[in-house]
Parts: structure tokens; sequence; C-alpha cells
């Protein structure tokens, strides 16, 4: 277990930690649990974030070097490079650095709950049913915030649905993502009625919103993004014991005296806003919740729930995704949505092969 939450009796204290953890208060009557490996890894993947980061900012048109880069980031730099840096190229690497985070710790939340890898909120149409609401208002209403508005709605409808079709989720994570592949691709096809139906320049204005694109954002939307990331963030450290506990069965959660249903709705919600938030910026952005999670899981090597660590990967895998579809056809630029399809089908067929393989789905 990386990251534990743990509520004291009163007028307890707890001054040392078990061997290879770290003890870090949480209040007056709680603590929180960190493993010191799940510490220094996610140093290195700060680390290479932060290399990453520079590396986008600097890369491009117009290339600035990193020493240049660090002395605009701190108030310094020519002008022009302060230009470049902060005001065309910096509001892009916060959208994706948050719907990255956003979508990779969507998808570890969800195959946790779903206790299965495949579960991430692309799959189960979440995305898709976003993608569908918000081209809805843009179709009917023009382009304002209505569709993050509507993207936000999706979400709930399409999760909602799932988790009611299938009865309830966690037992039954297999028919959990049958009814959401099922919801997706209605979602999918309402997308493309609604752009049938609408002259050229309508259906280019929503373009965006269907394959996951990160230029022109609404700088609103990704304040909106970073603050909604950073409470899911605190309230999965707060809620890390009780996620720990749903890759065990529902008998073994209730003995341990814990409430199952509490934890999915929780579960639920976090996914909707960080899913709901994400799409509403960037739009539907296939596999990172998919390889970010998978990532950080080979990284904490199988061992409990990488939360942090997903949600730092996520990152990753996004600024990598958009740095090289901004410049590797350049001036041409692909969306970040079909360079992560283009990486992500063949690991997505990949995780099915070796699956299969080793057991049925």
């Amino acid at each position: 277990m990386i990251n534990q939450s743990l509520s004291l009796p009163n007028d307890e204290e707890v001054t040392s930690a078990p061997s290879g953890h770290c003890l870090l208060p949480l209040g007056r009557n709680a603590i929180l649990l960190i493993e010191k490996p799940a510490i220094i890894r996610n140093a290195w993947l700060l680390t290479l974030l932060a290399i990453a980061c520079i590396a986008t900012l600097g890369i491009g048109t117009m290339p600035i070097s990193p020493k240049e880069v660090i002395a605009v980031l701190f108030g310094h730099g020519s002008s022009m490079s302060q230009f470049i840096v902060q005001d065309l190229r910096l509001p892009r690497l916060l959208a994706a650095l948050f719907t990255g985070a956003a979508f990779s710790l969507a998808g570890c939340l969800m195959q946790t709950m779903a206790r299965n890898r495949l579960a991430t909120p692309g799959i189960i149409g979440i995305d898709n049913a976003a993608m569908a609401f918000a081209v809805s208002s843009v179709v009917g209403m023009g382009i304002s915030l209505a569709p993050s508005v509507m993207a936000l709605a999706g979400a709930a409808t399409a999760t909602a649905l799932a988790f009611g079709l299938a009865g309830g989720s966690g037992t039954r994570g297999y028919r959990f993502i049958v009814a959401g592949i099922g919801i997706g691709a209605i979602a999918g096809a309402i997308t493309q009625l609604l752009l049938s139906q609408v002259s050229i320049d309508v259906a280019n204005s929503a373009y965006p919103w269907t394959v996951g694109s990160l230029s022109a954002r609404d700088p609103m939307m990704v304040k909106v993004l970073g603050i909604g990331l950073g409470v899911c963030l605190v309230a999965c450290l707060l809620f890390a014991s009780q996620f720990a506990l749903m890759p065990f069965s529902d008998q073994v959660i209730t003995a341990l005296g814990a409430n199952i249903k509490s934890i999915r709705i929780i579960t639920l919600v976090l996914c909707i806003t960080l899913t709901g938030l994400a799409v509403a910026v960037a739009g539907p952005v296939g596999l990172v919740a998919l390889i970010g999670p998978e990532i950080a899981r080979v990284l904490a090597r199988y061992r409990g729930i990488p939360l942090i660590s997903s949600a730092l990967t996520g990152a990753l895998v996004m600024i990598i995704a958009d740095l090289f579809g901004r410049t590797v056809l350049s001036p041409i630029e692909l969306p970040v949505g079909i360079v992560t399809a283009v990486v992500g089908g063949p690991y997505l067929i990949w995780i099915l092969v070796r699956r299969t393989s080793r057991t049925s789905l």
C-alpha cells in the first residue's frame, strides 16, 4: 500500500512509522502512512516531468534554449522569449499537464473499482458521452462555456447508465465494461449524426471536441480543471485506505468494517469530475487513462494503488504526445488525441493478447 490514511483513537499518538514508511500528520486524529519507495519513485517522475515541461516550452518554430526558458519562468529573459513562452506555449503546456493527470487518475480509480485493467473512462464510454453532449451544445448554441458544462453532464450520465446497467460494479466488472462499451458506441453514433446535420462551418467548430486537441483551449476551463484536479488529488489521499480495499471481494470489505457502497460512490464522483473537466478542456483523448496507470503500476511493481504515480505518468504521456504531434510534421499539427490513439492502440492490443494468453477476460 503506497499511501494510507489512518484514523487514530483520541489521545493516542504514533511517534514512529513501520520500516520502509514515514508518517505525515493529517490533523489531530489522523495520519498518512507513506511508503518510502513511493516517495523516491514520484520524485523521479517529477524530475522527468520537469524536463519534459522545459523541453516543450523550448521546442518549436522559434527554438528557445533550456537556460532561457528557465530564466523566463523566473521573470527574466528577452521580451520575445517571454511572449513565446508565457503567452503561447505555457497555456498549452498547463492544459496538457492537467488533462493528462486527470485522465490517468480517473483511469486508475475506475480500474481499481471495476477490478479490471481495461475499465478506463474512455472504454466505459464516459469520454464519448461527454463529447456527444459538448458537440450537441456547439451545434445548438455556438461556442461558449456551454460545451464544458455539457461535457460534465455527459460524463455523469454515461457513468450512471453504465453503473445502473451493470447492477453495481466491482463484483461485475466484466458486465460494467460491456455496458460502457455499448453506451460509448451509442454516444459516438449520436455525435456523428449531429455533425452530419449541420453546415461545414459549424462542424469545423465542433471538430476539436471529437478528436482531442490542446490547441487554443479556453483559459478559464484550464484554470477550473487545475482547481478540480487539486481537490480530487487531496480527496484521493484522504480516501486512500478505502480505495486500497476495493481489490478485495465485497464480503471481505464488509467484514473489515468498510462501506462498499460509499467507497464506490466516492470513486464514481471523482471519476466523473476528473473525466468531465478533462474532456471539457481537450475533448476525448483516448488511451491516456489506460497507459498512465499501467506505467505507474509497473513502476510500483504492482504493489498497492498508485494514485499519485498515475497522475504524474499521465501528465508526462500527454505532454510528450502533444510535443510529438506539434513538431514531427511541422507546420502541420496532429491533434494529441490522434497521437495517443496511434501509440496506445497497439499497446491496448498487446494487453489484450497477453491477458488472453494467461487467462480469460
